[in-house]
């Protein structure tokens, strides 16, 4: 009986992504398996002694601590490997043109509205402006040279301001030079800015960009980078 063609539309299984995880995470950290293999055997080490104090001396409560170890281990373990994978992706993805789509659309929270596709770009260069809506207003994301994001930069702020007037404006630029954002650091410094406008105000400032906003058809660059198909962790 031939076997069923695999469906490429459906998502790998728990350990298969796990799998992929630890790959991507390794080739950018060699050391990963040491420090993984390490709380493991210090979880368990640890249950083991906690065993023969607490509450008796005996095999069995060795034992029994020993497992409640290992299973701690697993957690502590689970969350290094996402938080370093997470570290990996961005040292992956520093650089490379999509790279603000990608953070913003996987990694800020549901309460932020943002895409992958860029809302202005330079065709000849690949400097492109990124947009999200939250709370805290519009934020406008500038990725490329500096020098070459002025003019693009602009228009998007321009037309923002036009279309919700006093709903504040914030504008980050990609980059590890002065009054820069390192792009590991950009969720971090856009989910720090205050609220500053209700979720009604929100919805119809959303509806009034996009419907000012180009076509991503008619942009050049791709949408969102994904390095391996690794993203980051989305905070719920």
């Amino acid at each position: 009986m031939a076997r069923r063609p695999r469906d490429p539309n459906k998502k790998p299984g728990f350990f298969r992504q796990i799998t992929t995880l630890y790959n991507f995470t390794r080739a950018e950290y060699p050391w990963l398996p040491w420090v993984l293999i390490g709380i493991l055997l210090a979880c368990i080490g640890l249950g083991v002694v906690l065993g023969l104090v607490f509450p008796a001396s005996s095999v069995w409560s060795a034992v029994m601590w020993g497992f409640m170890g290992l299973a701690t281990g697993l957690m502590i373990a689970m969350f290094t490997l996402t938080r370093l994978s997470t570290s990996a992706m961005y040292k992956k993805i520093d650089g490379m043109p999509g790279a603000a789509g990608h953070v913003l659309s996987t990694s800020l929270p549901r309460s932020w509205s943002a895409s992958d596709t860029p809302v202005g770009v330079n065709p000849r260069t690949q400097e492109a402006v990124y947009r999200a809506v939250g709370r805290a207003g519009i934020v406008i994301v500038g990725e490329g040279s500096r020098g070459r994001l002025t003019r693009l930069v602009n228009e998007e702020r321009s037309k923002a301001q036009r279309v919700a007037h006093g709903v504040p404006v914030t504008v980050f630029y990609l980059g590890h030079g002065q009054d820069e954002v390192p792009i590991k650091m950009l969720t971090t410094r856009i989910k720090a800015l205050p609220s500053k406008i209700d979720k009604a105000t929100m919805a119809a400032v959303i509806k009034r960009l996009e419907s000012v906003s180009q076509t991503s058809a008619s942009l050049p660059i791709p949408k969102g980078i994904d390095p391996l198909k690794v993203r980051a962790s989305r905070p719920r």
